[in-house]
């Protein structure tokens, strides 16, 4: 009986395509990009017989080409319309054109075991759970699995909240080294575990084509599993960082942080968590359960994370936010880099002592713009939508408040914009769609680079500073924090540039 290999590439790229033509053509082109281990689902086709035929002709052309074939009904989650036994005629044809592997559903594979054991005969064989609503408990679903005689088991569930990460954190510790296991958890919430299965012994996980979406929700691309997040070169031991936020696809951190790791040959990762407001208490118990070293905090989180932690530095506890998190010595430690992120590219553009400086909101953001500016003698006007909340961070900075209406009429030697209006997807929005009344304007807003706010500006002879220059300059300050090795600049700017182009 066929078995599976000893070793595998740790990235699966799934192709899901109508036609036989662009999954030909979708499978030469990942191929040729380094990647050897594809998925063929099958039943996206129109005719999977078509597939076949591809499967004979990729196996003759590349020796060293493995093919999953993939069939799921319908009544799965997959396309498939046909009978259970059309559907296993199908994966016993791909098993005699060359594939090298068969996935198929326990629901399937529960009600036809003798024909699966012909199957599994020619190939090896893996059966598979998916669960597209949440993540249930987790030793039920492997033993019903194991039920099935196979060569290895897959559990795909959806993560609904941070501590479904943790869960199958904890279940991979327990049975990877027993079972062949391949597990993770779709959706935005569960990206960090797609990409850190295989460091945690599952087999291999899955990644989308350069070409389209992926078969599957919160797939990334193959080359970003092993560029940017260096998933086949992860183990137990690497060290994790991150950033929660909500929305967090946004952001670009993780090109910036894991490019200045790969600089300076450090065995660790920073990855995206989606981490909801009422969900950050649940993110803490998380974060020290998955072994996280530190973590960068945005919106909405920057005010409210001050209480789940044990160190405050004395500034990020006069602010009143903390944008960055390590840990040490068993305590969570917070302080505050956005100050020095305004700080630094805002000097070179005027001096700061007595210089007049209008700052739009009052969430984490403009209180660390507002308050590192006041300490260094600016003078302070606070403005925002809340006329409640713009007055409070005016104390807090011994400045003024105003309304945006009376802003507008004024004019400041900078205006700093710490709000999420024009921030990707709602791109065309800005506070001030009029005249901007500064001859500096710093938006703290990074996708888009260009926000309407800067474009505005720029076509009033302003001078635009864009939020990548602040990213830049926080991000470095955590990556020194966190390491205690000079963050490598130019990696870093040039990882921002190239995400601009």
């Amino acid at each position: 009986m066929p078995s599976l290999p000893s070793s595998l590439p740790r990235v699966c790229v799934a192709l899901g395509f109508a036609s036989a033509d662009e999954l030909m053509a979708a499978a030469e082109y990942e191929f040729k990009d380094g990647n050897k281990f594809l998925e063929f689902r099958l039943d996206y086709l129109g005719r999977p017989a078509t597939g076949i035929e591809a499967i004979r002709r990729l196996v003759k052309k590349y020796s060293d080409l493995q093919i999953l074939a993939t069939c799921r009904a319908r009544s799965n989650g997959g396309h498939f319309k046909g009978s259970l036994d059309a559907q296993i005629a199908v994966l016993t044809d791909a098993a005699g054109a060359g594939a090298f592997l068969i996935d198929l559903e326990i629901e399937s594979a529960g009600r036809a075991k003798d024909k699966v054991a012909m199957l599994r005969s020619k190939r090896p064989l893996i059966v598979s759970y998916h669960n597209f609503t949440n993540t249930p408990a987790l030793e039920p679903i492997l033993r019903r699995l194991q039920r099935v005689p196979a060569d290895a088991y897959k559990i795909v569930t959806t993560a609904r909240k941070p501590n479904d990460q943790l869960r199958l954190s904890r279940f991979l510790s327990e049975h990877s080294g027993k079972t062949p296991l391949v597990a993770f958890c779709m959706s935005e919430a569960g990206l960090a575990s797609r990409i850190l299965s295989p460091s945690l012994g599952c087999i291999y996980t899955y990644a989308s084509p350069a070409a389209n979406e992926g078969t599957a929700p919160g797939q990334i691309s193959a080359r970003q599993m092993r560029s940017l997040y260096r998933c086949d070169k992860l183990t137990r031991h690497s060290r994790l960082y991150g950033i929660i936020a909500d929305p967090v696809s946004h952001t670009k951190s993780p090109v910036i942080h894991n490019r200045a790791f790969q600089a300076r040959r450090l065995d660790a990762v920073y990855l995206p968590f989606l981490v909801p407001s009422n969900y950050l208490g649940e993110w803490m118990k998380v974060a020290s359960g998955m072994g996280m070293c530190g973590f960068s905090v945005t919106i909405p989180h920057k005010q409210r994370i001050l209480r789940y932690l044990d160190v405050v530095e004395p500034l990020a506890k006069r602010i009143g936010a903390v944008n960055t998190v390590w840990r040490r010595g068993g305590k969570w430690r917070g302080t505050n880099t956005d100050a020095e992120g305004v700080m630094e590219p805002l000097s070179r553009h005027l001096r700061l002592p007595h210089a007049s400086v209008l700052v739009a909101g009052y969430g984490g953001g403009a209180r660390a713009a507002a308050i590192a500016l006041s300490d260094a003698g600016a003078r302070i006007t606070v403005t925002g939508r809340d006329l409640r909340s713009a007055a409070a961070l005016a104390r807090a900075a011994k400045g003024e408040s105003v309304s945006l209406a009376e802003a507008e009429r004024q004019h400041f030697d900078a205006l700093i914009h710490a709000t999420p209006v024009g921030m990707f997807p709602h791109a065309d929005r800005t506070l001030f769609s009029n005249r901007i009344p500064a001859r500096v304007v710093l938006d703290m807003v990074y996708n888009p680079r260009e926000t309407v706010l800067l474009a505005h500006a720029r076509q009033q002879g302003c001078t635009p500073i864009y939020g990548s220059e602040m990213l830049l300059a926080q991000a470095a300050r955590q990556f020194e924090i966190w390491t205690g090795e000079s963050a490598p600049r130019s990696v870093m700017q040039t990882a921002l540039e190239t995400l601009a182009d």
